[in-house]
């Protein structure tokens, strides 16, 4: 591959040919700081949330992206129904919670 790029350059003289291999290793060291800074952390933040929103039950107390505060009463794949007051029952989808309180211990859901 790198033969077929250094083909298609036109012919230099001297010292000029070398400019290329650190074209392209320049290229490739800001892809891989990229990589390293952006999205393998974005990806790492991603897998937690989703662990996290997989392990809510019944009891939990919850925290709505909207700031609605309530109590988990049932759980379905997709949905949660909370009781955000007495007898006042609400059905928001998962991906809305922002802050799992589970017994004491608060989880923030970063976005």
């Amino acid at each position: 591959m790198f033969n077929s790029i250094i083909a298609m350059a036109p012919a230099q003289q001297g010292q000029g040919g070398g400019e290329i291999y650190s074209t392209l290793i320049m290229f490739g060291l800001i892809i891989a700081i990229f990589y390293f800074m952006i999205i393998r952390p974005q990806q790492k933040r991603q897998k937690e949330r989703v662990a996290l929103l997989g392990q809510i039950k019944k009891g939990d107390k919850i925290i709505t992206a909207g700031g609605i505060h309530g109590d988990v009463v049932s759980v379905d794949e997709k949905t949660l129904l909370i009781e955000i007051a007495d007898k006042i029952k609400v059905k928001i989808e998962r991906n809305s919670i922002s802050v799992v309180n589970k017994h004491g211990e608060v989880e923030s859901i970063a976005k």
